[in-house]
């Protein structure tokens, strides 16, 4: 699979996740959900920096947008943290969430908005299956490493 259509498909499912920690009540039901937005955050974020990121920041278009990303990365691992710290049962974790999503909501704005169409312009269909199969293989290991 192409490698934007494999970022974008991360980003569809973390916005399920946001979406259904959102009309969760229940405890445990919250915690999972969190668990789970931590995870594919976690491999998402790892996958783009070590695979992704690299591949495309060589181009002066995309350096820009790459740094910016990297920082949008920084600020969501540490609400990450800070989440986990909380606890879902804390007052202070739903205003921390939606800080979350709204962070991560910007991010993925700006790299399908601005960054992919870019992106498309300066890969071809072969180098995108390639980068493809190379994000599939480190979110593979990242995924190992996470559980």
């Amino acid at each position: 699979m192409n490698a934007l259509k494999i970022l974008e498909q991360d980003h569809q499912n973390v916005k399920g996740l946001f979406q259904e920690m959102g009309r969760a009540s229940d405890q445990n039901r919250r915690k999972e959900l969190f668990d789970r937005i931590d995870t594919e955050l976690e491999i998402h974020a790892h996958i783009e920096e070590t695979v992704f990121y690299p591949a495309i920041e060589h181009h002066e278009e995309l350096s820009e947008m790459v740094a910016e990303a990297l920082e949008d990365h920084q600020e969501a691992k540490a609400l990450l943290e800070e989440l986990e710290e909380l606890g879902s049962d804390s007052h202070e974790f739903g205003s921390k969430l939606q800080e979350l999503m709204e962070g991560v909501e910007h991010h993925v704005q700006e790299e399908e908005g601005e960054m992919f169409p870019k992106v498309r312009e300066l890969f071809n269909e072969g180098q995108l299956e390639q980068l493809g199969q190379d994000l599939e293989s480190a979110k593979g290991t990242a995924h190992r490493e996470a559980v």
